[in-house]
């Protein structure tokens, strides 16, 4: 607890006039900017938290931490606008280049920006051009043209009010933690646009095929919501695969997760080059070796494993499905299709 308090202060004795945030702590900063996933987490209307990874970016200032969905696939951003309880989890720092990487939690409020569709996608090819350069300059501009239904972004940023980490990713250790001033605020979000987007891919019928390959990306991350509201994503220590779902082993944060939950399977390689998602959602029960999740559907995914032409392939079959979602997308929001430009 010492060390919470000492994080606090000093974030206190930091805090500028204007109200906002202090400089978050120098240990997890590194991470932030290194990262090339976190686990972005959102509520459904139910309760339920969905988490799914995303590549995150530090906005301008320092001052929120953002991720981005497709304008095709927006289902993010409608939960964070309808509810802004988000939590963001740094525990995967494959790519990063980074050693003994603490796991992070952000728990903070979401703003999702899409009054501008062109000026989110230019946004967006910058800051992946800035992050990972070979996403952009190793692509045909001629085919990048033609996936404007990938490119096109809604920005969530998400101003932090409370953060716990793990240094060097000790998760069976009591986390160190800071917190926002009182005053810190997140300004609202863009207004919704008319109507109700509908899920552009069915899921999977049964979900065990899917649950039975996830055990291959190691431990996944549980999200449960906390006893304040807020979506509680953490990776866990263990799992093992029974019947029904999973009985995964916790950290003691999570060790009382109960009710609706989520399961998040995944991986990606150092260059990005690839990465697969296997995200099942089901009820989590506490027991006496971890917290039985009992499993009762997979959700839709868009992974882009496999080589080369695997992913090409998986590009086609998704534009296919997402093109038309564009146009209406957009018209949705009253704006035309946003056109790519090369970053500057």
């Amino acid at each position: 607890m010492s060390a919470g308090r000492d994080a606090q202060a000093e974030q206190a004795e930091r805090s500028g006039r204007d109200g906002q945030a202090a400089a978050w702590p120098q240990e997890v900063t590194d991470l932030f900017e290194r990262s090339f996933t976190c686990e972005y987490a959102s509520l459904t209307r139910s309760g339920l938290p969905v988490t799914w990874p995303v590549g995150p970016f530090v906005g301008e200032g320092g001052r929120t931490l953002e991720v981005t969905t497709g304008l095709t696939y927006p289902a993010k951003a409608e939960r964070a606008r309808r509810d802004p309880r988000v939590a963001l989890l740094f525990s995967d720092p494959t790519g990063s280049g980074l050693t003994d990487a603490p796991v992070v939690l952000v728990q903070g409020l979401a703003t999702v920006r899409d009054a501008d569709l062109q000026a989110n996608t230019d946004r967006f090819l910058r800051a992946v051009a800035a992050k990972f350069p070979g996403a952009i300059t190793g692509r045909s501009w001629f085919l990048m043209r033609r996936q404007a239904w990938y490119w096109s972004r809604i920005w969530i940023e998400v101003t932090p009010l409370r953060m716990s980490w793990w240094p060097g990713g000790r998760l069976d250790a009591e986390p160190r933690r800071w917190q926002a001033a009182g005053e810190v605020t997140a300004p609202p979000s863009d207004p919704a646009p008319a109507g109700r987007n509908a899920p552009w891919m069915a899921a999977p019928a049964d979900w065990r095929p899917r649950a039975d390959q996830a055990l291959r990306f190691g431990n996944p991350v549980l999200t449960s919501t906390g006893a304040d509201g807020w979506p509680l994503p953490l990776r866990s220590l263990g799992v093992r695969r029974v019947d029904d779902g999973f009985v995964v082993r916790t950290c003691p944060l999570g060790s009382a997760a109960s009710g609706q939950v989520c399961l998040t399977f995944h991986g990606h390689r150092e260059d990005l080059g690839g990465q697969d998602n296997v995200v099942l959602v089901g009820r989590a029960t506490p027991v006496a070796d971890g917290v039985h999740v009992r499993v009762e559907r997979v959700l839709p995914d868009f992974s882009m494993s496999g080589n080369a032409v695997q992913q090409l392939r998986k590009m086609m079959t998704g534009a296919r499905a997402l093109k038309p979602r564009l146009e209406r997308e957009a018209a949705r929001r009253g704006q035309p299709v946003p056109v790519l430009r090369r970053p500057r």
